[in-house]
């Protein structure tokens, strides 16, 4: 497994967009294109990037195709090769493994209120945070838990994240246990790998930063 990550810089915006778009197929393009915001448009693109890059690099694969699922996941045809990529304010992050997984990385933003998202928690979660002695970092944990879970499930914004409850680093989805990792990116954010396979607890991912010139 291997984990590939950048952050969007504004300064080289254009020259990212001047080197990389012409790689990707026409309905890649537009649909980078189609952004308002300069930062979505490289998050999307960087995402891409790296994808490319760790397939290439690290698994030798230099003409994958990427088809979509009918629950919108992205997969690689005819390859057993699975990925996922999370972006969160300035960071862009995508794994890679020879299982189905997922990642979720979110900015640690201390002006949050976490008390916002207790719909989003079971009980017992939200206890479990409301007692922690760092709250932030606590409700972090598990959002970025529950996010990674659902996003290897794959079924997206069809599962509340109330639906399910994480403990001991395991979630249940539709009588399917996923197995959740802490991994350690960036300082000032926070990120989580899921997956059904119970290998991710013992695999030590190598994580690798990438400089998008």
């Amino acid at each position: 497994m291997i984990i590939l990550y950048t952050f969007i810089n504004e300064e080289k915006h254009k020259s990212v967009l001047d080197r990389y778009l012409p790689v990707f197929s026409d309905d890649t393009k537009r649909d980078i294109l189609r952004y308002r915001r300069w930062q979505d448009a490289q998050l999307s693109l960087l995402g891409k990037i790296l994808l490319r890059e760790g397939l290439r690099t690290h698994y030798d694969i230099s003409d994958a195709e990427i088809r979509v699922s009918p629950n919108n996941k992205p997969y690689l045809k005819g390859n057993p090769v699975h990925f996922n990529i999370s972006h969160s304010k300035d960071l862009v992050a995508c794994v890679i493994a020879e299982f189905p997984v997922g990642i979720d990385v979110e900015f640690f933003d201390t002006s949050i209120n976490y008390l916002d998202f207790e719909f989003q928690m079971t009980t017992e979660e939200f206890e479990k945070i409301n007692g922690a002695e760092d709250r932030i970092s606590s409700f972090f944990t598990y959002w970025t838990a529950k996010e990674a879970v659902i996003k290897a499930h794959g079924d997206g914004m069809m599962i509340p994240l109330d639906s399910f409850e994480v403990s001991n680093k395991e979630g249940v989805v539709n009588g399917e246990k996923f197995f959740i990792k802490d991994i350690f990116i960036d300082k000032n954010y926070c990120s989580c790998i899921a997956s059904k396979d119970i290998n991710i607890n013992n695999v030590v991912p190598l994580i690798t930063y990438v400089e998008i010139s």
